[in-house]
Formats: structure tokens, C-alpha cells, sequence
């Protein structure tokens, strides 16, 4: 009986009820939108890292994120290289570079440059091409993501890079970059000449241990034993990282407030909706209150209403949202939407509603059952 009555009240006034469904996907799509843009920045941000193989990561003192370090020496290398719990260390290079394109335009990019015979913090994902095209003087790979950005219609076609000429050997899918200038990578020396560094200088050393060290344990040996660097296992590099670019600049604070204001957006849309209908059968209300209904089977009725609005809204709004972020796998920017975000969805969408109609309910609570005698 509850749920008919519901369900009536609602589609009684059809306009009503779109604009309550309207009130509810608009906010569902922001809030969800919105937050998968942040998930998706915080994957971006540390793609290279999380993919690049390697336990821990060596730095120069006082790195704050992984785009912008200071060079080490080659000394540093042998000395972690000596060390018993070390079963490999790669040489890393990331720098900016200006590429010229074919228009004559310059784009700011950031070359990565990586020991091609380590297996540590190379691209991945290739569509066109592989690795081993590194292995070809003056050898890059873009992904195809920028590849209009940079003005490159195909492979093998020659581009310049700080002034010297480079050549895209292979290209990848889905490596972005969150500073808006594309990685291009390339192997060590090549990249080296591409950036200025001096002979022997590079940026980070990637470390893998030995059977049986594991990265808390490497990166305390590290620590302890060579000077003047910052240690860090993949997963704290990367969550540094992450917090720098998403928090320090602000970027991720302006996407959590914009999820937020479209949660109360939607809540005031939803309230002023559910209130609008709630008074637009208030004698009916009233008559349920005469013939002795309590104030529960009231309150049952308007939040079955709210759950069914929430329901027909929700759909509605993750479909849209799924459709957004599908679109955006083609795009620099990713929206990510696990399955975890989507049923947390569900339930902040059925909590919203159901606030509203709690908040538009006073009205009813305070009703004279004497309304339905005159004539309400």
C-alpha cells in the first residue's frame, strides 16, 4: 500500500517528476564526474612511477614530486650498486625539452630517458612499435594520445627536440601526463643529449632488491649507507608525488569542492521538488491523518517516494557519467569510475534524497486532520 501510494504521488504530476529527476542526475554526473577526474589525475600523475618495476626509487635531496629534481652523479650509482640487498639499479632521466613541430610551433614536453636493458621505467602499452625500437639512433616514443598536439601524422617522422633531431619509432596508448606536456621517452644517452645533463649525470636511480629484501628493508639499507639522497619504495614516491600536484597546487581541492557543491545543488533541487509535491497532496496527507494513520506510515510514504526518485535518478546519472568517461578514454583527461565509486554513488544519492524528503516533511507532520472537512 505504502509503495502505490508512493508511486502515485510521484507520477501523478509528470513535469514535477522530471524535474526532480533532473535535480538528481544533475547532481549524480557532477559528484561523479568530478570525482572521477580526481581518481583519474592521481592515476595519471603516477603512472610512470607505478609502472616503471622498480622497489625503490633514489632521488637528490628534497624532491617534492616526480617531474622536478635535481640531477645525481654517477657516484651514487655504484654505491647503491654495491650494496648487498641491491640486485639492480637503472639510470632515470625526466626533464622538460621544447619540441618543434613540423608548423614550426614549439610545445613544452618531458623527455624520460631509461636504461632499455633494465626492464625499469620504460613506457608500456605499446600500439605501434616496441621497446626495442630505442635501440635506433635518435629513437622516441609518443603516445597517440598527443600525437595532434605534437604534430605527428606517423611513424618515423622527424621532429626536434631541444634543436637536435629526433625520430617517433613507436607509439603508445593511454600514457598521459598530468603537467600538460607529454612524455616522450627515449633510451638514456639519447635523452641525455636531448637535455643538457652532463656526462655520467642523471636524474633518479631505479632500484630492484634481491630475493628476500623487500622494499622497506632496501630502502632503510639505502638510507643508511649512501648520503645526501632521498629514499623511497614505488608506493611512497608515487603517493608524494600524487599529493604535491593534486593538493599543494590545489587541482585536487578544486575537484573535491566541486563535487561538493554539486552534492548541495542537488540536495536543494531534490528538497524544493519533494516539498513542492508533498504540498501538492496535502489534503490527501490529511486524510490519511483523519482516518487515523500515524506519523511513521506518513514518513514512510514520502521516503518510498524520495528511494523511487533516487532510483530513476541514479540510473539515469551514472549511464550519463559512464558515457562521459568512456568518451574520455580517448582524451588527455581520464575519468575513472571503479565499481566502488558507483555503488558509493548509490548510496549517497539514496541519502540525499532521503534527507530532502525528511527536511520537506515538516509541513505534513504539523497537519490538522481537520484540513479534510474544510475542504483542503
Amino acid at each position: 500500500m505504502i509503495y502505490r501510494i508512493a508511486r502515485q504521488n510521484l507520477f501523478h504530476d509528470r513535469v514535477r517528476l522530471c524535474v526532480t529527476l533532473t535535480g538528481i542526475v544533475f547532481a549524480v554526473v557532477l559528484i561523479t564526474v568530478e570525482i572521477g577526474l580526481f581518481l583519474g589525475f592521481t592515476h595519471t600523475i603516477s603512472a610512470v612511477i607505478d609502472n616503471s618495476g622498480a622497489d625503490v626509487w633514489v632521488t637528490s635531496r628534497g624532491v617534492k614530486n616526480f617531474d622536478i629534481a635535481l640531477p645525481l652523479k654517477e657516484r651514487k650509482y655504484y654505491e647503491v650498486l654495491s650494496l648487498p640487498e641491491v640486485e639492480d639499479v637503472a639510470k632515470f632521466i625526466i626533464r622538460f625539452a621544447d619540441w618543434k613541430k613540423p608548423d614550426g610551433l614549439q610545445e613544452s614536453i618531458e623527455i624520460i630517458g631509461y636504461e632499455t636493458d633494465k626492464d625499469m621505467g620504460g613506457p608500456w602499452n605499446f600500439v605501434r612499435g616496441s621497446g626495442k625500437m630505442l635501440d635506433l639512433r635518435d629513437s622516441i616514443v609518443i603516445d597517440q594520445l598527443y600525437m595532434e598536439k605534437l604534430g605527428v601524422t606517423q611513424l618515423g617522422e622527424q621532429v626536434e627536440i631541444n634543436r637536435k633531431k629526433a625520430r617517433v619509432a613507436a607509439l603508445t596508448q593511454g600514457i598521459r601526463s598530468f603537467t600538460t606536456s607529454p612524455y616522450v621517452f627515449a633510451s638514456l644517452d639519447v635523452a641525455r643529449g636531448y637535455t643538457f645533463l652532463e656526462p655520467g649525470e642523471f636524474t633518479y636511480l631505479l632500484v630492484r632488491g634481491k630475493a628476500g629484501a623487500t622494499p622497506e628493508r632496501l630502502k632503510k639499507a639505502i638510507a643508511g649507507r649512501v648520503d645526501h639522497v632521498d629514499v623511497y619504495t614505488t608506493p611512497e614516491f608515487s603517493a608524494k608525488t600524487q599529493q604535491y600536484w593534486m593538493f599543494n597546487t590545489g587541482a585536487g581541492t578544486g575537484l573535491l569542492i566541486a563535487a561538493f557543491l554539486g552534492l548541495v545543488v542537488g540536495m536543494v533541487i531534490v528538497a524544493q521538488t519533494l516539498y513542492a509535491t508533498t504540498l501538492d497532496h496535502i489534503a490527501e496527507f490529511a486524510t490519511l491523518k483523519a482516518m487515523g494513520a500515524p506519523n511513521a506510515y506518513i514518513y514512510s510514504i514520502i521516503i518510498v517516494q524520495a528511494a523511487i526518485s533516487a532510483l530513476l535518478g541514479y540510473g539515469l546519472g551514472i549511464l550519463a557519467a559512464s558515457i562521459i568517461s568512456d568518451m574520455s578514454a580517448f582524451s588527455a583527461m581520464v575519468i575513472v569510475l571503479p565499481w566502488g565509486l558507483k555503488l558509493a554513488m548509490l548510496g549517497l544519492t539514496l541519502a540525499m534524497c532521503i534527507i530532502s524528503a525528511v527536511i520537506s516533511i515538516r509541513k505534513v507532520m504539523r497537519l490538522d486532520p481537520a484540513l479534510v472537512f474544510k475542504g483542503r
